[in-house]
């Protein structure tokens, strides 16, 4: 793959990037990228059109990797017509290489090549790994893109690296040998942090589909006869294997696994008491971090105790800290999570930032010279660590960060919708997507409508960008300066009152997501 790479002319610098599934096709055209200087980045084959042409269209990859289908819920789902489509808006490509990864028949997509035939056309020669500097760029990932279009991060070669050997083996006691498991798509951060695993001489264990299909045992099947070392996996799915009274243990030996990641969201201490009560002792260890580091802040300690609903420290090296507006405060009160410190795995820059201000508005505005994570956390007093969520609007349903401004390119194309806002409302341990619509007047919103604007959303952004509740306001909150107020909305849809009304240009329409019977908890 890197023999071919190069023979298109891939060099240093040039992107490549990735429309597939977690699959060994992924890991091999991620490493062949890395070999030859490129840079890789991915998204996974269940995005819209509009979702990849705001990532790949702004990095101007080379060449493409995709798939010709994927499955999920025992269904296969064909990419060709959607590739055919979004490629055409990518006019850097020079290649789209497809591999025949469901068998569904081919349609002409131009510039493109099956992997089977670069696989069969292939002679051996000798060939060397490109030498490239400790900052080189390795990855670029994006923000949710709450505010725009996202943000492409940019994550070099040895910071990455490092951090994840450490983060690996010096806290997740990963060694040679061992077989690590993380459920992960290709569009979030575990899957990067999954792969570094090569590095210590570990196996990975890939899987694609749903984790619930054909039942809510699925992956500890597969964790039993594969012998995972580490299971890794979303808080939100250790909720639903609690609420369904799924018992791995009575099922499986699981004689091999001797470590459970959580990430996506707060573990909540009723999960840790499932854990091991259902799965036995093993180490737990609940992991914070992010995209804008592509590793984690706080995680595993393998050498402490495991307090129930607690993040057992801060990763080696990291300098977290728990801030308020006039700085740190103390052990057991609640604040932002800074890192007051560089660290390896910051990020070398935004793509086409080219003086650095998107950057340092990103993680600097805050407090100047420490980089403020967006975390409303505490330290407790016996030192651990309790991430109470984002603290600005971002949308997480199930762990996955949704930026509202994709919601909402997506409604805008519905002609019978004015305006729209978007808003997270707690739902248990998790959070459930809320979309409230300005209608044109006269207008009332019908079951089709609402099917309508769920389809739109579905078809060009992912299934869990799809709204739980769709309901009807007479107006929305704005500035004065016209933009929409998503946390004023948010903190009604909770209860709670809003401090600064005088800061709104139409503040009485609060008064439409007021006490919503819609929204009551069940």
């Amino acid at each position: 793959t890197a023999q071919h790479l190069k023979e298109l002319g891939v060099t240093k610098g040039d992107r490549v990037a990735g429309f597939l599934p977690n699959f060994a096709g992924s890991i091999v055209a991620m490493l062949a990228t890395a070999s030859v200087g490129a840079i890789w980045s991915s998204c996974s084959p269940d995005f819209g059109e509009q979702g990849v042409i705001d990532r790949f269209g702004q990095i101007e990859p080379k060449v493409l990797f995709c798939v010709d289908g994927y499955f999920y819920n025992g269904k296969t789902h064909n990419c060709l017509d959607k590739i055919k489509s979004f490629t055409a808006r990518l006019p850097s490509l020079k290649q789209v290489v497809i591999f025949d990864y469901a068998s569904l028949s081919n349609i002409i997509i131009d510039n493109s090549i099956s992997y089977q035939e670069i696989v069969e056309n292939y002679e051996a020669i000798e060939i060397g790994f490109e030498r490239v500097g400790f900052d080189h760029p390795l990855y670029i990932m994006y923000s949710s893109g709450t505010t725009g279009v996202p943000k492409c991060i940019v994550h070099g070669h040895g910071g990455t690296l490092v951090q994840h050997l450490k983060e690996h083996q010096l806290q997740t006691n990963i060694s040679s040998g061992d077989r690590v498991f993380y459920f992960t798509t290709c569009s979030w951060m575990m899957w990067n942090w999954l792969v570094s695993a090569l590095g210590t001489g570990a196996t990975i264990m890939l899987y694609d589909g749903s984790p619930t299909y054909p039942d809510n045992i699925v992956l500890w099947k597969f964790a039993d006869e594969e012998q995972f070392s580490h299971f890794g996996t979303s808080a939100k799915y250790i909720e639903t294997l609690m609420k369904n009274d799924v018992n791995p243990s009575a099922i499986f030996k699981l004689s091999n696994l001797k470590v459970i990641c959580s990430t996506g969201s707060p573990l909540s201490a009723e999960c840790y008491d499932y854990i091991y009560k259902n799965v036995g002792y093993v180490h737990l260890a609940s992991i914070s971090g992010g995209t804008d580091i592509v590793s984690c802040f706080v995680l595993g300690v393998p050498t402490i105790p495991v307090r129930r609903g607690e993040i057992q420290g801060a990763g080696l090296g990291m300098a977290v800290e728990i801030w308020d507006d006039s700085g740190r405060v103390n052990r057991g009160e609640r604040g932002e999570l800074v890192c007051t410190k560089p660290f390896p795995s910051r990020p070398v820059k935004f793509w086409n930032d080219i003086d650095g201000k998107k950057y340092h508005a990103a993680y600097f505005d805050r407090f100047e010279g420490v980089w403020a994570h967006g975390d409303f956390a505490e330290q407790t007093p016996d030192g651990g660590y309790i991430i109470y969520g984002r603290s600005d609007a971002t949308l997480n349903p199930g762990g996955v960060r949704i930026g509202t401004a994709e919601i909402y390119r997506q409604v805008d194309r519905v002609n019978d919708v004015l305006e729209s806002i978007v808003v997270g409302q707690i739902w248990g341990s998790d959070t459930r997507i809320i979309l409230f619509v300005k209608l044109r007047e006269g207008l009332n919103l019908t079951e089709t409508l609402a099917n309508t604007i769920k389809k739109f959303i579905k078809d060009n952004c992912t299934s869990r960008h799809v709204p739980s509740k769709i309901l009807q306001v007479e107006d929305i909150p704005r500035t004065k300066s016209g933009k929409i107020v998503e946390i004023p909305v948010r903190d009604i849809v909770h209860g709670k009152e809003v401090k600064n009304k005088e800061a709104l240009a139409n503040p009485e329409a609060l008064d439409y997501f007021r006490d919503r019977p819609e929204l009551a908890l069940e």
